[in-house]
């Protein structure tokens, strides 16, 4: 696929005072892209469509640039001790994501230009919290690489942390945009995760995002060029033959991973859950989904902030992790691996 080129951008005025603002300012103009002005990336009004439906599929192809006010950083445990807001909002339409309601009525995709004033912040945490080392985690809210042939932030930022002492970076993405990413002094202080799933994943809840050929391919450059890899799994759906389906996925990872040093390679293994209130969402803007979300056939967990979620039961749910596990073991018996249910 190809990268992602917004169809419309909102500038704030004050975002020009920062060179990546001024920037990305003159290349959308000689793109020819329609840019207009906005008083704040939180204030975003205009996105075109007739309804609720075309507003939110236009605004995910709707860029944002703003300057990130609030730069108190947001926790992202386990992953790491901090969120680092490079981005907001992501291009893909993967059906199960969060981000349906943790960005609510704002799906559109903001890029912060006060990259130096975010980058001085994550040095006071790192300071704060010396001689321990501190992670921080650039995906949170988006798929930053899906985003950075345009900005450079993530460039920025992997060369940022690549000179710090007692800085390290992370983040997961489902796009191969990463040529640009391959030169950076990153010192082996960034890990770069890819999102993997079984092709029935893929296919019918991961619109507009790269393939799972071209995600390998893209791990095999990576971690040729020194970056430390890793690798999501997630959600992990019970969907019809799932176990084969995921075993030809841990398969198919081992070849093409073949000969590619991986001396310290990870996965994350993660369950799909739903909350309500991500049902409803997901069900107004994919109305044709696939994606099972009957609470019957659901175990209800408490979640943080009092808002429950829906897992698999018990015994389901143990013989996922188990056959996961096992499938990890067969074919990556030396990577260190984590699982949430």
């Amino acid at each position: 696929m190809d990268p992602f080129m917004p169809q419309l951008v909102y500038i704030e005025p004050k975002a020009l005072e920062y060179p990546l603002g001024r920037e990305l300012k003159e290349k959308f103009t000689k793109l020819g892209l329609e840019i207009r002005e906005t008083t704040s990336h939180n204030q975003v009004r205009g996105i075109p469509g007739d309804n609720e439906l075309q507003q939110y599929r236009n605004a995910k192809s709707t860029l944002v640039v703003g300057i990130r006010r609030t730069l108190k950083f947001d926790t992202s445990k386990p992953s790491a001790e901090y969120a680092i807001p490079l981005a907001t909002g992501c291009m893909g339409h993967c059906h199960y994501c969060y981000l349906q309601t943790t960005l609510g009525s704002k799906p559109y995709i903001r890029t912060y230009v006060n990259l130096d004033e975010i980058f001085e912040q994550a040095q006071k945490y790192m300071d704060e919290r010396k001689p321990e080392i501190t992670r921080f985690e650039a995906a949170c809210t988006s798929d930053i690489v899906g985003l950075d042939h345009l900005t450079h932030s993530l460039k920025k930022a992997i060369e940022f942390f690549g000179q710090s002492e007692y800085g390290q970076l992370r983040f997961v993405t489902k796009f191969h945009h990463v040529d640009h990413l391959l030169d950076a002094k990153h010192n082996g202080k960034t890990r770069f995760r890819f999102s993997v799933n079984s092709r029935y994943v893929i296919k019918n809840f991961e619109p507009g995002t790269s393939s799972f050929e071209d995600r390998l391919k893209a791990a095999r450059k990576v971690a040729n060029a020194g970056y430390p890899l890793g690798f999501i799994v997630a959600p992990i759906y019970m969907h019809e033959d799932w176990k084969a389906g995921y075993r030809e996925l841990f398969e198919r990872l081992s070849e093409e991973l073949t000969g590619v040093d991986t001396p310290d390679l990870t996965f994350e293994l993660i369950q799909h859950r739903f909350t309500k209130p991500a049902k409803n969402v997901i069900a107004k803007r994919y109305p044709k989904t696939k994606l099972e979300m009957n609470e019957e056939k659901r175990k209800y967990k408490w979640g943080r902030y009092g808002i429950g979620k829906y897992v698999y039961p018990t015994e389901e749910a143990k013989d996922l992790e188990t056959t996961i596990r096992e499938y990890v073991q067969e074919f990556f018996p030396n990577a260190v691996v984590q699982y949430f249910t």
